[in-house]
């Protein structure tokens, strides 16, 4: 199980107190995530990672309310504009492009994902793989103090939603 907490953040100020954790960078990546229209709590997704030419066709299956438990199976595939197109003939239809500048680090089982969202701002998920969701939440809560971050810094709503209220107002 992938479980996760995402904070909105100051990208600057958080880099630094990640990295003063002792926490690794492991990889910096831009990414291009291109959402299906499928029901929640279902997400189909083909991530693009421009910067190394990698193409990931991804499924989750949210768990909970938070958007903090996740089931998900990726596979790299070859070919972003197949996949796409295969997609396409399905009958999925395209929905939401999430466009992201992501370092990542890592401090023992814990994985930090730093983004830069176009459009939305700066977000840090902490993420834990655990099958006990709540010994993750507990870890994910003790690493998030250590950073300064509070209850009222978490940002539950997925990104396809925050692009669409955006779009919306």
């Amino acid at each position: 199980m992938e479980v996760e907490v995402k904070f909105k953040v100051l990208f600057d100020e958080i880099k630094e107190k990640i990295e003063r954790l002792g926490a690794e960078l492991v990889r910096e990546e831009v990414q291009e995530d291109l959402y299906f229209d499928i029901p929640l709590p279902n997400l189909l997704r083909i991530r693009r990672i421009v910067n190394t030419g990698e193409v990931i066709l991804g499924y989750k299956e949210i768990k909970d309310k938070r958007n903090e438990e996740f089931d998900e199976i990726e596979v790299e595939v070859k070919d972003f504009d197949k996949i796409r197109d295969i997609l396409k003939r399905l009958g999925f239809k395209e929905d939401i492009w999430v466009k992201k500048h992501r370092h990542v680090y890592r401090l023992g089982n814990v994985t930090f994902e730093l983004n830069r969202v176009e459009g939305l701002g700066d977000f840090l998920d902490i993420e834990v793989i655990s099958d006990n969701v709540e010994d993750a939440k507990r870890e994910i809560w003790k690493v998030a103090r250590r950073l300064g971050l509070k209850e009222e810094d978490v940002e539950p709503r997925l990104y396809q939603e925050l692009i669409k209220e955006k779009g919306s107002t």
